[in-house]
């Protein structure tokens, strides 16, 4: 489906680093974080969920590091995983160290907690040592003292004078491989210091608001702050957090790129709330078309529209589309082209084959592409 003029963003340029061999800011696709909930020491079990993150779509996973036995585990862990670890340090900055010296690709540190600014010299060091990338996240919930003292209360400006202060520690320190994020539980105070930082610096930001709250919330909460400052071009990589499976934190990014024609993943399914002129279930449909597309990677647009009234228009809008016709004759489309009617019973294996059919046409004409 062409993606019409009215419905890009103009994404702010912003310097490009890597966190591994994803690139971050300069342009680079949005990327989708996610944090695993395992313990780190575990390392089959958090090999295990790093993977299926991954396999999620994922394109960078942090970990916690909260002693040496979670850095020592970091060796054998990002030996057996797909995607760049992010080493999570709060409070000491030793596991930094460890953390680069074991394998990781970034290093998360909240300046608030790491401590005095020769730890942060050293920190700079190690990544230096170790071609390993920095964020430095700054937390509405754990400022630093003095500027609690001198701010009061969280704000904007206090997080971004935290943000800025630490830029210029990494610039002092012929240190440029960094990110930055300054995230807040609150919607409001996240988004105004998102802006206020990307006025005043081009490094490549990181988004989220903290600590959302549950799957259904937290959802919608970041939808509202990510999503704003995306719309605005503000952004580089993001990660929803909930309190809810890693794995959702991933399909709920990516449905939030989606939604902004930023990037495409899988089966985008636009879909009719259902009412009284549905000519098929509609939301169990969707519910069991969602499961059984869940595994399809390439992206495809399906509308599924329970009756004539907007059926027909969203068919002409995506690949495949499916809208609810009277005495049990529902039409199915094909690039908003009428294509066969069908039965209500038989509606879900046909998508599905459809669907499936569609992708497997796309894969072969990128593969041929690329032979080209």
């Amino acid at each position: 489906m062409e993606i019409r003029p009215y419905r890009t963003i103009k994404r702010k340029k912003t310097k490009k680093i890597y966190v591994g061999k994803i690139p971050v800011g300069g342009g680079s696709p949005v990327s989708v974080q996610s944090m695993t909930n395992t313990i780190t020491t575990d390392t089959k079990k958090t090999i295990e969920q790093v993977n299926s993150l991954a396999d999620a779509g994922a394109e960078i996973v942090r970990v916690s590091c909260p002693d040496q036995s979670s850095t020592t585990a970091l060796k054998e862990i990002v030996k057996q995983v797909t995607v760049p670890i992010v080493a999570d340090i709060h409070f000491h900055h030793q596991r930094a160290l460890e953390a680069a010296d074991n394998g990781a690709a970034c290093l998360r540190i909240n300046p608030g907690n790491i401590g005095s600014k020769d730890r942060i010299v050293e920190v700079i060091k190690a990544a230096k040592s170790n071609n390993c990338s920095i964020r430095v996240g700054v937390n509405a919930g754990s400022l630093d003292k003095s500027l609690l003292e001198k701010y009061k209360e969280p704000c904007p400006e206090a997080l971004v004078e935290s943000a800025m202060y630490n830029v210029k520690l990494l610039e002092d320190n012929d240190f440029f491989n960094f990110k930055i994020s300054v995230k807040s539980s609150d919607v409001f105070l996240s988004i105004k210091s998102y802006e206020k930082l990307s006025e005043v610096c081009d490094y490549p930001l990181h988004l989220g608001v903290t600590e959302a709250g549950s799957l259904f919330s937290g959802s919608i909460k970041s939808s509202i702050g990510i999503g704003q400052l995306l719309m605005k071009g503000i952004g580089d990589t993001i990660r929803v957090s909930l309190s809810a499976e890693p794995i959702e934190e991933v399909k709920a990014g990516f449905e939030i790129l989606k939604s902004l024609n930023i990037r495409s993943r899988g089966v985008k399914i636009i879909s009719c709330p259902s009412c009284a002129r549905q000519a098929f279930p509609v939301i169990d449909t969707v519910k069991i078309l969602e499961k059984k597309l869940s595994h399809i990677k390439t992206p495809i647009t399906l509308s599924i529209i329970g009756c004539v009234v907007n059926g027909p228009g969203e068919a002409a809008q995506t690949e495949i589309g499916l809208t609810g016709g009277g005495q049990d004759s529902n039409l199915l489309y094909l690039s908003g082209v009428p294509h066969q009617k069908i039965a209500s019973k038989n509606i879900i294996n046909k998508v599905v084959e459809l669907v499936e059919a569609k992708v497997q046409e796309k894969n072969k004409k990128d593969v041929t592409k690329r032979e080209n």
